[in-house]
């Protein structure tokens, strides 16, 4: 574990950088601890990539005035980097990604955290990951011989910002504008096996939407596009994999069973004007 900073010029120096949370290279994270005499809210963030590219650094780098917001309002804020598919096949980074959260929460005493309040966030692949991780069950298990893996892996909240809620070509094919093979989205990702039921079954399995129950924590969604925006000329793959349909299609589940969900894009606002605003409202004391 080192203080300062990354091999990165951070904007906002971490109180603890790359603290490993596993054995590989990649299985490190950066830790903001708020200015707080008791124990703080934790937000952790996952970025994206499609799972080829990407990092931690991404969060105090190009989100600088997002972590000094979360920290100004006395939220930890921690930021993660997992396997990517050219060290591991999926889902190499969910599971990666739900380690580290235990980790985090196994520092609470030592951190000054609070861990039955914590919340993720993320943009694209690491909203993915994010979603899944709070509509997953319960994933720890509390008579583990490893201390880290007892710990919870629930969430008290989640934001995503362009997040997929269904990897399944199947969704794809039939709800994406646009989409003539959806099947060729596998071709950026790397599955365990070359098997396409079991690339199918590992998809469906990390979604969010194949999980989303009653008891899951609120969720605030934010996208680029409305829902009857025609598919551009160009750059339409990009257009296409972070389409609005995804969190429609969520929030229309969640509504079904009376989940919390908030869903921005052009033209429609949520309740709350920022993912600060909503944090704040789910993370912090009563």
């Amino acid at each position: 574990m080192g203080m300062g900073g990354t091999d990165t010029l951070l904007a906002v120096q971490p109180t603890y950088a790359n603290v490993a949370y596993g054995s590989h290279e990649l299985n490190v994270l950066d830790f903001w601890q708020a200015n707080a005499s008791g124990p703080t809210p934790l937000v952790v963030f996952f970025h994206g990539g499609a799972f080829r590219a990407g990092s931690k650094d991404s969060l105090a780098t190009g989100n600088a005035d997002f972590l000094q917001a979360l920290l100004d309002a006395g939220m930890s804020v921690a930021s993660v980097d997992y396997r990517l598919r050219e060290h591991a096949p999926l889902p190499a980074p969910y599971t990666d990604s739900m380690r580290a959260l235990q980790f985090l929460r196994s520092k609470s005493e030592n951190w000054n955290i609070d861990g039955s309040r914590v919340g993720a966030w993320g943009n694209s692949a690491g909203a993915a990951i994010s979603m899944w991780l709070a509509f997953h069950e319960e994933m720890g298990t509390p008579g583990a011989s490893d201390s880290i893996a007892r710990e919870s892996s629930r969430l008290t909240a989640v934001a995503s910002e362009s997040g997929q809620t269904m990897i399944d070509p199947e969704f794809w094919a039939r709800w994406i504008p646009g989409m003539d093979d959806p099947a060729a989205v596998f071709s950026i990702l790397r599955f365990e096996s070359d098997d396409s039921a079991v690339r199918e079954n590992i998809a469906r399995e990390h979604s969010a939407l194949t999980h989303v129950s009653v008891d899951d924590p609120p969720i605030y969604m934010s996208y680029r596009m409305a829902p009857d925006d025609p598919v551009p000329t160009e750059g339409a793959a990009g257009w296409q994999i972070h389409h609005v349909i995804f969190g429609v299609k969520l929030k229309e589940k969640a509504d079904e069973i009376g989940l919390e969900a908030h869903l921005s894009y052009p033209g429609v606002r949520s309740n709350y004007a920022s993912v600060v605003e909503f944090f704040r409202d789910k993370l912090e004391s009563n």
